[in-house]
C-alpha cells in the first residue's frame, strides 16, 4: 500500500492510499477539480505532493561517451559515438529545405582546431517515455555536445578553441564535439535565418540520443516534485530567479517552444526545467550567452537541487525575462518579487544573462526582495574595460551587497594560431570582443574575453569556482 498526501498553498488537499505506483497517475490526481480550487495566482510548485514509496517523477539516463568516431551507421557502440555524417545530413535537410548546405565535422579535446560565429550548443537528449512535463526518462549522450556555425547574422558570435590558452575558457573544449557549419537560403529574415540553424543543432542532438536505444546507462539522475513543506523548519527556505535574456531582435530564448518576452516571469519547479524547457536563441557576446547546454545542465540549479532537504529548503525557481523598456522591466521585477514572497522563501540565488540593459533588471529583482527582507545573492559577469579600471556595470543599488563575479569580459587574450579553422573564416573580425586588427602576424588571434563561448557564464559553468568547507 502507497500512501500520498496532496497539499496545495500548504493545506492538506486530499489523502489517498492505493497500490498503483506509477508516477502518471499521482500527476493525474493533480487535475482533479479538488485541486483547481487553488486561491493563489501561481501556488507554490501548484501542486505538492508528498509521495512514499512511489517512483520518481523524472530520470535522467546518462550513457558516457569517450570518445565520438566516423562510420557508416549511426549508434552507440559501448562508450563510442558512431556518426554518418551524410545520413546526419540528409536527415536534417529533409526535415527543412531552408539548409542549403551542412559541413560535419568531429572534433575531440586536445585538437589544434578552432570553431568560429558558434551559434548554438546543444547537449543530445531524447525523452524515451512521459507525456507530461516533468515525467518520464530522457536519455543523454554524456561528454557530447551538438555545435552549430555559420555567417554572423546579428553582429556577436563567439568562437571555442580546443587547445591552447583558449581552451581554459570554455567548457566546450572539453566535449566530443560534432560541428555543424550550416549554410541557408538566400532571402530569408534575420530571424528566420537562426530559427532554421536553431532548430538543425536541435534536430541533430535528438538524431544522436536517439540510437541509444536499449544500451544502459552508466549513472541516472533522478528528479521529482519539491516538497517544501514535509522539511524541517530550521533548514533555511531558499528560491532560485532563473533571468533569460528576451529583448527580441535575436536576444530571445524560447520556453516551452514561446518566446520568452512573453509569459513570464512564472513558476517552475526543478523537474520541469530540466526536461528541455528552455532552448537559446540569442545572437549575443559569446561570453555569458547561455547555450541550451548551459540551460540543460544549469549548475546553479543542480547545486540547489544537490542541497535541497540537507542544508536548505529549495522552495522553487522563478523563470523570468529581461525586458527592453522601462515600464515592462518595473512589472516584470516587481512579478517576480511577488512569486518569490508567495513562496515564502527566506533566501534568493539570482543568475542572469547578458550585461548592460539586464544589468537593470538584475538590480530591480534585488532591491524589491531586499525590501521584502529576502537576502539576495547575485552572479553577473563586468564590462570593466581592458584595465579593469572602468564602471564595470550598467546599474547598481547599495542593497546589493553580495555579488559574485564571474570575471571581465573586456580582458585581452592572445590565442596562437591552430591547424584547423571551422566556421566562416570571411566573418571573423565581426565577433564578439574583435576587431578589424585582431587577427595578429603570424595568425594568432587578439580578441576580449567575450568573443569566447561561455568564458563568463553567469550560470558558473567555468572553472572558477569556490566552495566553503
Amino acid at each position: 500500500m502507497t500512501n500520498l498526501t496532496l497539499r496545495c498553498c500548504g493545506r492538506i488537499a486530499a489523502n489517498y492510499a492505493f497500490t498503483f505506483t506509477d508516477v502518471s497517475f499521482i500527476l493525474f490526481l493533480g487535475s482533479q477539480p479538488i485541486l483547481r480550487k487553488c486561491p493563489g495566482r501561481f501556488c507554490p510548485g501548484s501542486i505538492i505532493f508528498i509521495v512514499r514509496g512511489v517512483a520518481m517523477a523524472l530520470a535522467l539516463e546518462h550513457v558516457v561517451i569517450n570518445e565520438v568516431v566516423s562510420g557508416p551507421l549511426t549508434g552507440v557502440r559501448g562508450h563510442s559515438l558512431h556518426v554518418d555524417p551524410e545520413a546526419l545530413v540528409n536527415f536534417l535537410q529533409a526535415q527543412d529545405q531552408r539548409l542549403t548546405a551542412i559541413s560535419v565535422a568531429l572534433v575531440r579535446p586536445g585538437d589544434s582546431c578552432r570553431i568560429i560565429c558558434i551559434k548554438d550548443v546543444v547537449e543530445p537528449r531524447h525523452k524515451v517515455s512521459g507525456d507530461i512535463l516533468g515525467h518520464g526518462r530522457i536519455q543523454i549522450l554524456k561528454n557530447v555536445a551538438v555545435v552549430t556555425c555559420g555567417q554572423i547574422v546579428g553582429f556577436q558570435e563567439g568562437i571555442i578553441d580546443m587547445t591552447g590558452p583558449g581552451a581554459a575558457y570554455t567548457p566546450f573544449s572539453q566535449t566530443h564535439n560534432i560541428v555543424l557549419d550550416i549554410s541557408v537560403a538566400e532571402g530569408l529574415e534575420p530571424h528566420q535565418h537562426e530559427e532554421a540553424v536553431r532548430l538543425a543543432g536541435l534536430r541533430a542532438a535528438t538524431f544522436l540520443a536517439q540510437t541509444v536505444g536499449d544500451r544502459r546507462p552508466d549513472r541516472v539522475e533522478h528528479y521529482y516534485p519539491l516538497d517544501p513543506e514535509a522539511l524541517p523548519l530550521e533548514l533555511p527556505r531558499v528560491a532560485y530567479v532563473y533571468m533569460l535574456l528576451s529583448q527580441g531582435l535575436l536576444h530571445d530564448t524560447y520556453v516551452l517552444g514561446q518566446n520568452a518576452m512573453a509569459g513570464l516571469p512564472r513558476l517552475m519547479q526543478p523537474h520541469e526545467l530540466v526536461d528541455g524547457v528552455i532552448t537559446s536563441g540569442n545572437c549575443v557576446s559569446a561570453c555569458d550567452k547561455n547555450t541550451t547546454y548551459h540551460h540543460q545542465n544549469n549548475p546553479l540549479l543542480q547545486e540547489l537541487w544537490g542541497r535541497h532537504g540537507q542544508d536548505l529548503n529549495l522552495v522553487g525557481v522563478v523563470l523570468t525575462n529581461e525586458p527592453v523598456r522601462l515600464a515592462a522591466k518595473k512589472e516584470s521585477a516587481s512579478r517576480t518579487v511577488a512569486l518569490v514572497r508567495e513562496l515564502g522563501a527566506q533566501g534568493v540565488v539570482i543568475s542572469k544573462e547578458g550585461f548592460g540593459n539586464p544589468d537593470a533588471d538584475q538590480v530591480m529583482v534585488i532591491r524589491g526582495l531586499e525590501a521584502a527582507a529576502i537576502r539576495t545573492v547575485a552572479l553577473t559577469d563586468e564590462y570593466a574595460g581592458q584595465d579593469g579600471s572602468s564602471q564595470s556595470l550598467a546599474d547598481t543599488t547599495p542593497e546589493a551587497d553580495a555579488v559574485i563575479s564571474v570575471g571581465n569580459a573586456n580582458a585581452l587574450v592572445v590565442l596562437p594560431p591552430l591547424d584547423r579553422i571551422i566556421g566562416p573564416i570571411k566573418d571573423l573580425a565581426s565577433l564578439a570582443g574583435a576587431y578589424p586588427q585582431s587577427l595578429l602576424t603570424g595568425g594568432s588571434l587578439e580578441i576580449e574575453l567575450q568573443g569566447l563561448v561561455g568564458a563568463t557564464n553567469q550560470l558558473g559553468m567555468q572553472r572558477l569556482r569556490a566552495r566553503e568547507v
